[in-house]
This record gives structure tokens, sequence and C-alpha cells, in this order.
């Protein structure tokens, strides 16, 4: 009997609103103690076919995080939803940092600026949120790295069937108690209120009506909006149904948020429906998780748990008997691991900007909470060594079923995490340092002013927020040295940080076009490009500054749209191409001729064609000749193809983890971004420019074809970075070189790209390079300019071009010499006009004791200011300070400060003095407490500075000698 399911018709069912359902029952032998019944629910008028044996899932032994994931996507799956893999964390849209929503890349359809292709999906998006950073591991929910769970109808189903399927789910197949599940709706949606009460029979004491901040989903000012409902667990249904607050965290959790897509908020906030009404929805998986497994909060989840564990060995410590706050550490870490390895593993890289400070900040928050903990080194007997790549290692293992490529990524991943922490604990020590400096300006102003030393808030925060230096560590030195820290104004800078960060990393802007909608009224544009460069079209509109016009005359810029075109939109890094459009008056005359330098996509796939009417006038309705530029075309078809012959050696060069993070293909060059932690060697250039040449020379026949997304990886073919693909997918392949998923143009035969030659490699952020070459006829003009140049050179030098080298050599040598003779000079003159000045050196103090000479040595440069500095300070006794300036060139400003031991030991250093003085001039310097240059850029501030230079020192050495 064991693995039989039989079908047994029931009644109307609360949990289904079908007059015909069935309640498939399954026997299956429980561990050698008889037969357990299992139950699955479904009906014919949800268009799944009824089968013959239903496996059910063994819900009590089956929930791990991955196995929740999977069965909810097969529970949306059978009930018609199209399954779709997770969007990148880098999403395809410039109004968010990061995927913070698992709706954001159905964002177009929703708008109706795209058209769906299934009626409703399911998926499970991994998500990035680092608003409410500051409360993870403090509260048992809060993450940045999360995966959600989310089922969407675009314009299908709408609020019944989502609240009976939601319903469903959490009951019938996560077998979660009705009576422990609570329901918010928006205060005034009596519909959903009535669905969860009358359909599917939620007790109305466990229905809360909550207001616009709790259930009202927006998504900017205006656009696409409505009432959500949540389903919360009860962990303590004894406390009954008096005063129940769903945002107390000690009793609720809500796990799945149904929105219900209905209204369009406009610019007045009125709101009106929306044509089509959609569904979306989010599950957190670690919150099911939570409630399935019986852990008191998200982290002690098998989806992070493990990763704690591996922090917990390295820092020696059972997370079990751990006191509170070393448990948070843990938490911290375990959390802010995932987000950091799917970040980089998705072409994310440490930076100080946009997305890479996303990354970089969690990591020196994993770095500095590793240090609280004690762990030193990598576990495995390298004091010096990183642990980031280690605990990495086991996020990396449970990856696969959350992202399968990340493994294939691992790595770079691993390399890029130790570079940036053996980097951020150097930033560390700095901060020590800093620290230091900060606590003893504190001891000086206290005793100055008789107060009691206090650090500034905004101190500590710059050392926490700059420097990555603990806020606990600061507050344990600064009490050992008797100093108090000010935290309320530390408090006010985090709380600052804190808005910025919500402003920037948890928005999704929706907008909804005013005026016409062009994407209702405009069809997709049909893309010929591949094999024809001209074609009749007819004008489907025109636009004027973002405005549709029946007609455009000459003189005007102009946006058109055609039915067809053969011009290539930008995407995937190649520009858009140039070329015209003529309109015929007859007699192969042309009447109309608009200049086109740009093709841009729109609204999904319709292309727009930016350019100005050179001649007549062009109008809706009309017929045009479309015609490429054809030697544009080719050069763009040059460097595309030569892009993918650059990726194709930089990996077998310098590695395969190697991956792309940008490119740009243009008719003049190419320009490719790639991950590596270090500038490549010559030889290494070297050796790819011959990779690349000798595959042109092979005259190798590209194969381009369409296949489905899934073999096309299966095959190997590489995904252009930042690119979203369809289910069909387009394949470029250059055989046994290159096979890489691209919509752009190619050449047919590499022999066509003649030549190739990379004119520069740099830095252009942490952990990304960028090489620029030229190939085909750019690459031409490139060598016949270098040697133009060469020819001018040596007739210039009146040398062979193999002499160039030496002569020049020879020449900078000869400079080099006269230079030295100079500065030699210079100092020489510096250091007399310091002998005949030395006696004016003032006496201070009130035993006159200190010598102060401060002066203006006019033009001299910053190395005789220095010979002169030295010079006095020998020639001047024990207590002396000298401070000199001068203004070496027309916006420059040198200065120097010496003193000797007797004023140093006042507490007066020279770096610190100096600083603050070059301030006055625009600049800033340091240096050791008896020796310190600095700069700066107002030389009209000179005489002013010194000045107060001189009245500063007299008086700090007047005070210190009482």
């Amino acid at each position: 009997m064991e693995g039989l399911a039989l079908a047994v018709p029931v009644a109307q069912s609360q949990l289904l609103p079908f007059p015909t359902a069935y309640r498939f029952v399954s026997l299956k032998r429980h561990r050698g103690r008889g037969f357990r019944f299992r139950t699955w629910l479904c009906s014919q008028a949800q268009g799944v076919p009824l089968p013959e044996q239903v496996t059910v899932p063994d819900t009590e032994n089956s929930v791990t995080g991955d196995s929740i994931r999977q069965r909810f996507l097969n529970f949306y799956a059978s009930r018609g939803h199209k399954v779709l893999p997770s969007a990148s964390l880098v999403p395809d849209d410039p109004t968010v940092l990061l995927t913070i929503a698992g709706m954001l890349q159905f964002k177009p359809i929703f708008l109706g600026k795209v058209p769906r292709q299934v009626p409703c999906a399911a998926t499970a998006q991994r998500c990035i949120r680092t608003n409410d950073i500051h409360n993870v591991g403090l509260t048992a929910r809060h993450q940045t790295f999360f995966e959600m769970l989310g089922n969407f109808s675009f314009g299908h189903y709408f609020k019944k069937q989502a609240i009976l399927w939601a319903w469903e789910l959490s009951t019938a197949e996560f077998g979660l108690p009705p009576d422990r599940l609570w329901i918010s709706v928006y205060e005034d949606d009596d519909e959903a209120f009535q669905l969860w009460s009358d359909e599917v029979g939620v007790p109305v004491e466990r229905i809360k009506r909550l207001g616009e901040e709790d259930n009202f989903w927006t998504s900017g000012v205006t656009g696409p909006c409505g009432p959500c409902s949540e389903i919360y667990y009860d962990f303590h249904p004894e406390r009954g149904y008096v005063d129940a607050d769903l945002n107390d965290d000690t009793r609720f959790i809500e796990f799945y948020n149904l929105v219900f897509m209905q209204y369009n908020k406009k610019d007045d906030s009125s709101l009106e429906p929306l044509k089509q009404k959609n569904i979306d929805t989010g599950l957190g998986l670690e919150r099911m998780a939570r409630i399935l497994q019986k852990v008191p909060n998200n982290y002690e989840t098998d989806l992070i748990f493990p990763i704690i564990e591996k922090a917990s060995k390295l820092a020696n410590v059972s997370y079990g008997i751990a006191d509170d706050q070393t448990k948070r550490n843990l938490k911290i870490i375990g959390d802010h691991m995932r987000a950091i390895v799917f970040l980089i593993s998705d072409g994310v890289v440490p930076s100080n900007v946009g997305r890479g400070y996303v990354v970089r900040r969690l990591i020196r928050r994993v770095v500095r909470t590793g240090r609280l903990l004690g762990i030193k080194g990598d576990g495995r007997g390298d004091l010096e060594g990183a642990f980031l790549p280690i605990i990495a290692e086991k996020v990396v293992e449970l990856s696969t079923h959350i992202d399968a490529d990340v493994m294939n990524k691992a790595s770079r991943i691993f390399e890029e995490l130790k570079r940036e922490e053996l980097r951020f604990v150097q930033t560390l020590e700095r901060g020590e340092k800093l620290l230091e400096e900060k606590l003893s300006d504190a001891l000086s102003s206290a005793e100055r002013n008789g107060t009691v030393p206090c650090l500034a808030g905004e101190d500590v925060f710059l050392l926490y927020d700059t420097y990555g230096y603990p806020m606990e560590i600061t507050k344990e030195v600064a009490e050992e040295r008797g100093v108090s820290i000010d935290m309320d104004g530390f408090d006010i800078e985090m709380e600052k940080q804190r808005r910025q960060s919500q402003a920037a990393h948890n928005t999704v802007k929706l907008d909804i076009e005013n005026g016409e909608n062009i994407a209702e009224n405009v069809p997709d544009t049909e893309f010929i490009g591949y094999d024809n460069l001209h074609c009749k079209a007819m004008i489907e509109s025109l636009m004027v500054n973002g405005n549709p016009a029946p007609q455009v005359s000459e003189g005007s810029n102009v946006e058109v749209l055609l039915n067809k075109t053969p011009f290539y939109a930008e995407s995937g890094g190649q520009i858009g191409d140039h070329g015209y459009l003529y309109i015929s008056k007859g007699e192969n005359q042309p009447k109309a001729v608009v200049e086109i330098l740009d093709v841009q996509k729109s609204f999904g796939n319709i292309f727009v064609h930016k350019g100005t009417v050179q001649k007549g006038v062009v109008e809706v309705g009309k017929e045009v000749e479309a015609a490429v530029d054809v030697k544009l075309r080719q050069r763009a078809k040059v460097h595309h193809t030569a892009t993918h012959l650059l990726q194709a050696a930089l990996k077998k060069v310098i590695g395969q983890e190697t991956s792309q993070a940008g490119s740009l293909v243009a008719f003049d060059r190419l320009r490719f971004d790639f991950n590596f932690h270090r500038p490549l060697r010559d030889s290494e250039l070297a050796e790819i420019e011959v990779l690349i040449n000798g595959w042109i020379e092979d005259a190798t026949q590209l194969q381009t074809k369409v296949m489905p997304l899934v073999e096309a990886k299966s095959a190997g073919a590489i995904a252009m970075f930042g690119e979203k693909y369809g289910e069909e997918v387009r394949v470029v392949e250059v055989p046994g070189v290159s096979m890489e998923l691209c919509g752009g143009t190619h050449v047919s035969n590499t022999s066509e790209i003649r030549g190739f030659k990379i004119i520069s490699e740099q830095g252009i952020a942490s952990g990304i390079r960028r090489i620029e070459a030229v190939a085909g006829e750019a690459f031409i003009e490139y060598i016949n300019a270098r040697d133009f140049y060469l020819k001018q050179l040596c007739s210039t030098l009146k040398v062979k071009p193999e002499e160039v080298t030496t002569r020049i050599e020879n020449l900078l040598e000869e400079l080099r010499a006269v230079r030295n003779e100079n500065s030699a000079v210079h100092a020489k003159a510096a250091i007399y006009k310091a002998s005949v000045i030395a006696s004016k050196a003032m006496l201070v103090g009130n035993s006159k004791q200190y010598r102060v000479l401060v002066e203006c040595f006019d033009d001299a440069d910053a190395e005789s200011l220095k010979s002169a500095a030295e010079y006095l300070l020998e020639t001047l006794t024990d207590p002396a300070a000298v401070v000199l300036g001068s203004c070496p060139g027309e916006g420059k400003v040198s200065l120097v400060a010496a003193f000797t031991p007797g004023v140093v030991d006042q507490g007066i250093q020279a770096g610190k003095f100096i600083g603050q003085i070059a301030k006055l001039c625009g600049g800033g310097g340091g240096g050791r407490p008896n020796f310190a240059q600095a700069g700066g850029r107002k030389p009209e501030n000179l005489a002013s500075a010194l000045d107060k230079a001189r009245s500063e020192l007299i008086a700090t050495l007047c005070e210190k000698g009482n």
C-alpha cells in the first residue's frame, strides 16, 4: 500500500473556492510504526490535472530551508505559475541601488511598459536591505540578506485567489496551526476582511485593521499602489486576544505579505483604479524556517546557523553558553557574510561609492566584530592571515540551492575578501593612532579650560564610520585614560547616517507615464539589423522634447519610433547605430532627411531613433527609407567581437575566475572592465595581444544561434555583465575560443578584425581594472598616428627610431643634473638668508628662555625651505621654534616647522601645528613632532598665516613657561 494515493471527493472547502475538489490521501510507512495519512488538495478548476499518484513531502522531516523554498515554488507551479530564477542583486533599474524586493524584476510589467510573458509567476528572490543594519543580531528577525519567496499575478487573478492560496500554503502545505495565524488588513479594505473571515474562516478577533503606514503599499509619491494584507504567526497564543499588538516582536512574526496592486496614485494624491490589477506577494524564507524549525530567531535556522558555528569555532567560543553580546556579534557575522558573498558573486566589489560602499561597509563590520570576539588570523596557524575567506567557505557551501553560480566564483570571492580584510586591518591600526591623538587633545583641552575631559561624539563617529574603529573599544580605551565620550553626539551622527541609508537603499520608484501612454499606442519595434542595414519602415510616432508631435520641421531635434528598423539600439555595452532616414518625394529625390546619431531602447523593446531633421518635414504615418552607416556599423562589429576575444584571453592569461564588470563598444575603441586585484604586467598584456591577434589570423567563422537560456548556460556560454535575459537567448560563439550570450552585432569571421592593440590598462576602483583597446580600422588609424608621432620625434631629436630611447634618457639625465645644481644654489641662498635672520629670533616666556623665529622666504622652494629650517635649528640653541613660509610658484605655498626638544617637551608638535597653519593657506600637511612640512594653494594668505603662527607660538610658550 505504501505510496498509494486515493482521490476522495470532498464537500465545498473553505480552502478552495471550487465546486469540485478532491482530497488526495497518501499512505506512507512511518519509521516502521505503521502508516500515516497525508492529504493534498487540488481541483480541475485550477487547471491542474488530477494525478494518479501524488507524492507529498514529509512535512515532519522536510523543514530545511532548502525544502521550504522548493515546496513554495512547487506549490505555485502546480497552480499554473511559471517558476522564474532569482534576479541579480544588482538590479537592471537605475532608481535603486540593490535588489530590495521580489517584485523588482517585474516592475516594467506592473507599469505596463513591457507586456507580460506569463500570466503569473513564482520566484525565490535574493534581496539586500541595509536600512536596518543596526538591528541585525539585536532582534529576532532583522537581516541584511534574505530570500523573499513570492507569487505574482499580472492581471490574471486578484485578491480572493491570492488570499485563499496563501492560507492553503500556510496551513495545508506547511502545516501551520490555523489558530496560531493572525491577519492584518488595511483599515478600509472591507473586501479583504470579508474574504479572511467568511471565505477562509479566520475569527474576526484575529483579523486586525491597520492604517496606511502598516497596510497600504506605495512605491513612491506617485505610481502603482494598493492595500496589503499580512499573515502573522503567534508564538504565544496563551496570551489571548485582549490588547494583542501585531507589532510585538516577542509574540508575533509577520511572514507573508500580500499586496493588492489596484490603484495608481496621482500627483494630487488621489487614487484611480488601474486597468490591470496585480498581485505582488512576499514570504520571508528565513522567517518561515524559524517557525517550522522551532528556533527562537532567524539566525538559528539551518540557513544561517552553520555560518555562526564556523565563526564560533574561529573565536573559540560556544554559542550555546555565550552571553547576549557575544551571540549578537556571532549573528552579525552570520548575516553579513551571506550578504557579502552573494554581492561579490554578482559582480559588486568593495569601493567607496554606491554598491561597492555597501559591500565595504559590511566587510568592515564583520572584521570589527570578529576582532571584538577575539578572532586572530585564519584559524589555520597564520595569525596575520584573513578569517573572512574561511567563514565564506561555509556560505559558498550553503549557496548551492540559492545560486549555483556562487560555487564557480568561489576562488575570486575568497581572494577579494582576503585582500579587503588585510587592507582594512591596516586602516584599523590607523584608527588606533587617531584615537590616541583625539584622547590627547581632549585631555589637553580639559586641562587648559579646567573641564572634565570628553571625546566629542563626531570624533567617536569618525573613528567608527571612516576608520572602522568599534565604538565599544573607543569607550573602553577612553575610560582607561579617564576620558568620557559624548554618546548623544555619536547617536546624532549615527541617526544622520541611518536616514541617508534608508533614503538610498529602501525605495522602489514606480511611475505611470503622464499623458499619452506610448507603450500602449506603439507596438514593439521589429529589429532586422542582424541581416539588413537598410529597409523601408513606417513612422509610428514622433517626439520632440519628450512630447508627441504629428510632424517635425527642418532643424529640429526629434525622436522617431518606427515599426521596424535596421538600427541597433544601445545595449550590452554596444552604442547605437548612426545613419539616416529618408522620405522620398518621387523620382528618387528625398523630400526629407533625418540624421540619426543615437538609438535607445525604451518601454521594453521600442527603439527610439534620436536625431536631427536635416531637410524637409517628417510626419507620423509616412514611409521612410532607414539606412545604417555601414562603415560605423562595421567598426562596432569589429570592436564587439574583439571584446569577446579579450575576455577569453584574460581568462587564459590571468585566470578563469576573472569576470566582466562592464564594457563599452564604440566606433573608435572598446573598453572592458574586469575583476582583478592588481595591475597587469607588461608581459601579460603582450601575451593577451599575441593570443587575440593569433585568433584573428586563424580566420575562424563565427556561429550565432538562438537557444533556451538553460541550454546555453549548460553549454558554458558566458553572460554579459548587467544584461537581462529571457527564456530564449542569442549565443555568439567563436569556436574553440569564446561562447557568450549576446544580442550585439558581430563580424562573420575573425579575420575581419584585422588587428588588435591594447592602448591602456588601469585601475578604476578597488579590485576593478580597465583595458582600452582598438581593432579593425581604428587599429590601423592608431598605428598610423603612432608612426607619425615617432617620425616627428626622430626629426626633432635627429636620431633613428631605434635610438630614440637612448637619446631621451641622456636628455633626462642632463636635465636632472641641471636641476640638482639649481637646487643646490637655491639651498645655499636659503641657508645664507637664514644665517642673516637668525639674530631676529624673539625671546619669549617669563624667563625669556624660548627662541621663536617666524619668517617669509619669498619664492624659495620646499627643499630650500627645509635646508634653511635645518640650519636654523642647529644654529639656535634649545629651546627654539622655527616656522618658515614661501611662495615657490603661482598658486603655491610652502611651509615648514622645526622645533627643538625643549619645545616638543612642552606638548607642541610640529606636525599638528603646521597642519593647522596650512589650512589658512588652503592646504594641509604634517610630519614628526620635531619637524614637519606643509603646503597650500592661497599665497595671498601666507602673511596672515605666518602672523597667526607667530602669535600662537608666543602665547603657548609663554603659558608653558610660567
